[in-house]
């Protein structure tokens, strides 16, 4: 990966807008710079677009969206925001958080509207952090349905995405103005396309073991279980063109992953009144406090894994999920009738189960406080039969990234603006603040598609300017 210099350097072809990344964020900008009246190529270093988004659960957070008026749910981009920057205990940026929540709603409306994308909203349960149900994505709730839309509406826009075309190089002038890459093809023939302007659209750095030991040591050891080719490019390029970096040591992490299998278990079990134990059947963290921080509370217990414990009533939500319907198709979710067989089943010691379950039915009864802080009197007391799954926590996705404007165009130290290149996704700084325990559900997609969308109407229009 290198910035090369500009000058003398004659492209094959040039296209106004080129965009590095076919997941949520490159598909919607492009989708945006060609509505904007810009012509697209978009280049995907992968034979077949998946990254991030396809293995995610699909869902983009959204406030004042026609699916929730439907609903007849209340909310507002002030909302959004309060909640977006409680979660990040105010250490986000502020502006760039307010035109991501200002703009969430329309941006879901326009994919459905105008690309025919078709959401649903998820019910039954608020995701932490969370004050309004806002969770937007396809009914199967997998973010390979996500991408397979954003692909078809793509095609329908007669945009091009170049698979296995991997971009090694970005050329430029002195000042930072981008005037093409340079991309690699499977037999390893090189080839290059200039541009108007550039959208980074390539994710983090999660991929990069080197980077997280950088960035987040405390994950170095953790499992990745999200998409290889995150590789931290985007910042890399951005760097040598002195780009501005930001809350490098933000991710996502998440502390429900079905262990051997690393399928996320959605935290709504968590949320509708279950807990999480150790090996020792002893709860150790207040488990609302967010899936994302709580991935190293479950990295310190001994062999670095928990066990889920939850009911019935905590798996309806659950099965709305593709990933925990594999799950349970895997055997890896255990049942029980009474809370001793159960730990005889997942090899921890009964008498301390049922004591940790009884003070949490206790708790939810609102006879007894909890001792990590959390009020389990907004779920239900566990009631047999009992289900169980080991779990471990790993490393979903970074959330720290290049500075952009409220326009997505990258800034330099300086708090200027790099000519022509913009970001959003995993490769901008994120709405995270600077550490794990800012995330909040769907802040990923949520700075993918918003910050796409607008990353493609501000290339477009620079383009048209040229």
């Amino acid at each position: 990966m290198a910035v090369k210099p500009a000058e003398g350097v004659a492209f094959e072809y040039n296209v106004p807008v080129v965009i590095i990344g076919a997941g949520a964020c490159g598909l919607t900008a492009a989708l945006a710079a060609r509505d904007g009246g810009a012509d697209v190529l978009v280049l995907e270093r992968d034979a077949k677009p998946t990254g991030s988004t396809s293995l995610s659960a699909g869902l983009i957070p959204a406030a004042n969206t026609r699916y929730q008026r439907e609903k007849g749910i209340e909310d507002d981009a002030r909302t959004f925001f309060n909640d977006l920057r409680a979660k990040a205990k105010g250490q986000s940026d502020p502006q760039i958080v307010m035109t991501v929540a200002r703009a969430s709603g329309e941006t879901i409306d326009w994919l459905s509207e105008k690309h025919a994308i078709d959401f649903h909203l998820v019910e039954g349960f608020y995701y932490p952090g969370h004050s309004r149900l806002r969770m937007h994505g396809p009914a199967s709730q997998t973010g390979a349905d996500l991408e397979q839309a954003l692909l078809v509406a793509v095609e329908n826009a007669g945009i091009d995405v170049l698979t296995e075309a991997s971009v090694e190089d970005v050329y430029a002038y002195a000042d930072g103005r981008v005037t093409g890459v340079g991309f690699t093809r499977p037999d390893g023939a090189v080839e290059t396309v200039g541009c108007d302007t550039l959208i980074l659209a390539c994710n983090g750095f999660g991929g990069n073991p080197e980077m997280v030991k950088t960035f987040i040591p405390e994950m170095s050891s953790a499992d990745y279980c999200g998409h290889t080719s995150n590789t931290g490019d985007a910042v890399r390029w951005g760097e040598a063109l002195g780009a501005a970096l930001g809350d490098m040591a933000s991710y996502q992490g998440h502390g429900s992953v079905a262990y051997p299998h690393g399928l996320p278990l959605t935290w709504a079990v968590i949320t509708r009144g279950g807990f999480q134990v150790n090996i020792h059947g002893e709860r150790f963290a207040n488990e609302m406090r967010g899936y994302s921080e709580h991935a190293e509370e479950v990295i310190r217990q001994p062999q670095h894994i928990a066990w889920d414990i939850y009911d019935l009533h905590c798996e309806e939500s659950a099965l709305g999920f593709h990933d925990y319907r594999e799950i349970v198709k895997l055997g890896a979710v255990k049942r029980a009738d009474t809370i001793e067989e159960l730990a005889l089943l997942i090899e921890v010691p009964p008498a301390a189960l049922k004591e940790t379950l009884e003070r949490t039915q206790a708790c939810a009864r609102g006879e007894e406080q909890d001792p990590f802080g959390r009020d389990f009197t907004k779920g239900s007391p566990l009631q047999a039969p009992f289900l169980a799954c080991k779990v471990n926590g790993a490393l979903f996705h970074t959330q720290g990234g290049l500075l952009i404007d409220e326009q997505a165009q990258v800034l330099k130290n300086d708090g200027s603006p790099l000519p022509n290149l913009f970001a959003g996704g995993g490769a901008a700084r994120g709405l995270s603040g600077p550490s794990s325990w800012g995330y909040m559900s769907g802040n990923g997609l949520l700075a993918a598609a918003v910050l796409g969308r607008i990353a493609g109407q501000s290339a477009a229009r620079l383009a048209r300017a040229s």
